[in-house]
């Protein structure tokens, strides 16, 4: 495994485990005990996924020493404020049955995400996590937050992939020493990306698979990755990636599939405001 070192230090592996719609606690529980077996050391759920509590069960049965793996979770919408969020972590950590979290995110950049800030700040400096950061931010609202708070976000999680590369939000973003973190690293399999022929090309010539060369391209790019998959040998897969590299022509070739946009959720989208502030998660 290769690390990303985090503002404050903390070292974040470049390829983690994404849990996002695994609702099922028993399915849940055996893929996150499955990936950690085949190597995966940072584990990304989110109160809003509703399995924080089948992940806490997959690590503590993991066998694992603590200091060995890494968890996130994410406050969500409902929860900003600085009292609420204060109580919403409370409840992530109680789910999760952890005494530290090693990376908490506000979720989406809607709601008093100010006031939550405030509250991140706190349990950042009584040590009660290790590193915060947020979630879905585009450039002005990262930039306007970095600006007026007293701790900068450490990490940025949002969606990036071949088709929506996001050069300008990872500019932005070294600018403010924040860590970009890619979501959605498949582009959720749109426009049949896992034979996409460039893709494919691409990795005919080392053989590895397209799933193989895209995240080959966002650790070249210094982007750490959350993959999600149940299968055990995508698992092996997607850790299989250390043994070659891209040239600068074959960054070229992938660079020229972005079409600026994304195709998932545009976080500037007065509908989408409305829709993330309507989802509730508890009473």
């Amino acid at each position: 495994m290769q690390y990303k070192t985090l503002g404050n230090g903390l070292q974040l592996p470049m390829i983690g485990y994404g849990t996002f719609q695994m609702q099922d606690a028993a399915q849940c529980q055996q893929c996150v005990e499955e990936a950690l077996e085949a190597g995966y050391r940072l584990i990304d759920t989110a109160a809003a996924y509703g399995n924080e509590a089948a992940v806490g069960a997959a690590l503590r049965n993991s066998g694992l020493p603590r200091a060995e793996w890494c968890i996130t979770t994410k406050l969500w919408v409902q929860d900003a404020g600085y009292e609420a969020a204060l109580r919403a972590f409370e409840r992530s950590l109680s789910l999760l049955g952890l005494e530290k979290i090693d990376l908490y995110l506000i979720h989406q950049p809607f709601g008093d995400y100010y006031g939550a800030w405030r509250a991140l700040e706190r349990l950042y400096k009584e040590g009660a996590v290790r590193a915060i950061g947020v979630s879905n931010f585009t450039p002005e609202r990262l930039v306007d937050l970095c600006m007026n708070q007293e701790i900068r976000p450490m990490v940025n999680q949002i969606e990036i992939h071949p088709f929506f590369q996001q050069q300008q939000a990872l500019l932005v973003m070294a600018d403010y020493g924040v860590t970009p973190q890619a979501w959605g690293p498949f582009s959720e399999a749109q426009k049949d990306i896992f034979h996409h022929r460039t893709l494919e090309k691409i990795g005919e010539a080392y053989g590895k698979t397209a799933a193989q060369v895209i995240l080959r391209w966002h650790l070249q790019r210094g982007v750490p990755t959350i993959p999600k998959t149940a299968h055990r040998e995508r698992m092996a897969e997607n850790l299989n990636i250390f043994d070659f590299s891209l040239t600068k022509k074959e960054m070229a070739r992938i660079a020229a599939l972005d079409i600026g946009h994304s195709e998932i959720i545009d976080h500037r989208f007065y509908c989408t405001a409305r829709q993330l502030n309507s989802v509730k998660i508890h009473p």
